[in-house]
Formats: C-alpha cells, sequence, structure tokens
C-alpha cells in the first residue's frame, strides 16, 4: 500500500491515510478508505459477499482490531465489515462535533458508498453510543443492533458518577475526558501508561492484553488529533443525550431487534435491562468470564452470540414471509 494522501476518487480507495500507524492485516480481509460526508473512513471487510452483513464499531481506547478475534469467524457466515469511527485508527479525524448523531451520519455514508443495503450493526463502548443513535436515525437501514457493555448517553448513561470507590473505577474518566485541556496536558507522551490502565484494569484478567496489543492501541490514541478525537466523544456526550431525547421523542423506541450483551465483570451488568424502555423488542445474554472488553476476552462466546440473535431474528423474518 501506498502514503496517498489524495482525496479519494471512488468508494473503494486502497491509500494509506498519513497517521503514521503501521497497518495490521487480518486473513481474508481487505482495507478500504471510503469518503464518507466529507472526511474518510477506514473499513476492513472480508467474508461472503452475499452473506447478512455485520458492521462492527469498537470503542475507547480500541481501534477495529478491537475485533479481530470475532470476525474471521463471523465471516465464516457472513460479509463483516469493522470500521474505524472518526478520529479512530486509521480513519479522519472530524473537522467538528463528535456527538452521536454527526458521527452515525459518517458509519451510515461510508456503508452507502459501500452499498450495503442494510445489515446487523454490533458495537462496543463509545461505538455502541453511535450505534444506537445511528438506530434512531436509520433504522429502516438496521435488521437488527447489539450493544456491547456500554450506557448510551441520556438513555441509559448515568448523569452522575458514583463516589463509591468499588463502582467508581470503572467511570471515573467520564468527568476527567469532560475537562478542556488538561487530559491532553497530562496525557501527552503518556498514552501507553493510560491505555494500558484501561486495558488492565477494565478486563477480567491483567494478562487479556498483550504488550503488542497495548502499544498499538497507545500509538493509535496518540496520533496526531487522536487523543483529542477520542476524548471529543466524552465533551460532546451532552449533545449527543439531548439529540437522542429529541430522537426519542419524535419516533418512538426503536422496534428493530436490539441484542443487550453483558459481561459477569462489565461495566453494566444488565445492559437488555438498561435498554428496554428504549426498545419495543429488546433482549439480553451475559457473557460469562469476561470484564468490559468481551470481543478480546471471550471471542467465541461473543461470536455465538451474535451468531445466535441474528439467526433467532432472520428465521423470525423468514416465517412472517
Amino acid at each position: 500500500m501506498t502514503d496517498d494522501t489524495s482525496t479519494p476518487s471512488s468508494p473503494h480507495d486502497q491509500s494509506l491515510p498519513p497517521t503514521g500507524l503501521p497497518l495490521h492485516e487480518l486473513a481474508g480481509f481487505t482495507h478500504d478508505w471510503i469518503d464518507a460526508g466529507g472526511i474518510r473512513l477506514h473499513a476492513v471487510q472480508g467474508g461472503r459477499p452475499v452473506g447478512p452483513t455485520v458492521v462492527l464499531l469498537a470503542g475507547f481506547p480500541q481501534t477495529w482490531w478491537a475485533w479481530r478475534k470475532v470476525m474471521t469467524r463471523l465471516a465464516e457466515r457472513f460479509h463483516v465489515i469493522a470500521i474505524d469511527l472518526p478520529g479512530q485508527g486509521h480513519s479522519d479525524c472530524s473537522p467538528g462535533s463528535y456527538d452521536t448523531h454527526t458521527m452515525a451520519s459518517h458509519i451510515q455514508s461510508a456503508l452507502t458508498r459501500l452499498d450495503v443495503p442494510e445489515y446487523w450493526l454490533v458495537a462496543h463502548d463509545i461505538g455502541a453510543w453511535v450505534a444506537f443513535s445511528l438506530a434512531l436515525d436509520h433504522e429502516e437501514r438496521l435488521r437488527g443492533l447489539a450493544l456491547l457493555d456500554a450506557g448510551i448517553p441520556g438513555v441509559s448513561l448515568p448523569s452522575a458518577i458514583p463516589t463509591d470507590p468499588e463502582r467508581a473505577w470503572k467511570t471515573w474518566h467520564f468527568a476527567f475526558h469532560l475537562v478542556p485541556d488538561l487530559p491532553e496536558t497530562l496525557l501527552s507522551g503518556r498514552e501507553r501508561e493510560y491505555v494500558a490502565w484501561f486495558l488492565k484494569a477494565k478486563a477480567l484478567s491483567a494478562d487479556a492484553f498483550n504488550d503488542a496489543e497495548i502499544d498499538h492501541y497507545a500509538a493509535a490514541l496518540a496520533a496526531d488529533g487522536r487523543l483529542a478525537a477520542s476524548l471529543g466523544y466524552y465533551r460532546d456526550a451532552a449533545d449527543s443525550a439531548r439529540e437522542n431525547h429529541d430522537a426519542l421523542a419524535r419516533r418512538g423506541p426503536l422496534t428493530l431487534p436490539v441484542l443487550g450483551i453483558s459481561s459477569s465483570h462489565g461495566s453494566i451488568p444488565d445492559m437488555a435491562a438498561s435498554l428496554k424502555p428504549w426498545a419495543n423488542n429488546a433482549t439480553g445474554v451475559v457473557i460469562p468470564e469476561a470484564g468490559h472488553f468481551i470481543p478480546d476476552e471471550q471471542p467465541e462466546a461473543t461470536v455465538d452470540a451474535l451468531t445466535a440473535f441474528i439467526d433467532r431474528h432472520h428465521a423470525g423474518e423468514q416465517h412472517k414471509a
């Protein structure tokens, strides 16, 4: 691949944006950069071209690489697309707001450019923030929505940070990331220490991530503009919450199938319960022996849960037909 920074002339631009990050290859998958509403998004896709499409969005402090352990197995049955959010991994940073409805519009633009008419959307952490807003705005494009261990702004994300030490360590960073300038001052040049804390403290086992994985995510956060971009999702969370409230008031709850995936040692004990007031067809599953980073810690169980969810509702659609 070449280091070509020109504007892409097709939805399948193969050039590498100038992030300075190494590009990880995954057998059976290709890399594309897609013009998505004025910015380029990085997408990694493979699997069955004619199969149902499964779109994957990762959260903080990760990139599309968070899904690598589940992508190859999902690809046995599905067309799989993992997309770096704006400002994440090899995608361009946003020139403006990081509110989740704006971010969702970029993701949908990319999928439209990739000629994906409908898809199953699977998302973790702040990826789930974007995914929920995307479902509110473009429910007609989604077959189903699976959200992993995430509170959604304005919906299920607590408005206050707990002060109980047994719980506060899971959510303390929300307030820290909101402070103007200070996180950049304290974290610039120390991205690896920060990323390592998240990956080790929030996983069930401190050995869930090796040094190479920590190095990858730290480099992604340290790349030009990426730290500010990552913080932007938190700094614009209040706008995201207001827009979610407005959308729900205007259109009502989601009606598509929704799967809430929790873990035995994650942040949200019962994702389904947190989503049911806002989604008429929500069910849940709890993945055992996992912390916050479910796809990394229990990839086989994650694939099993997603496949069962898709099969169940796909069979229901066929029965109705």
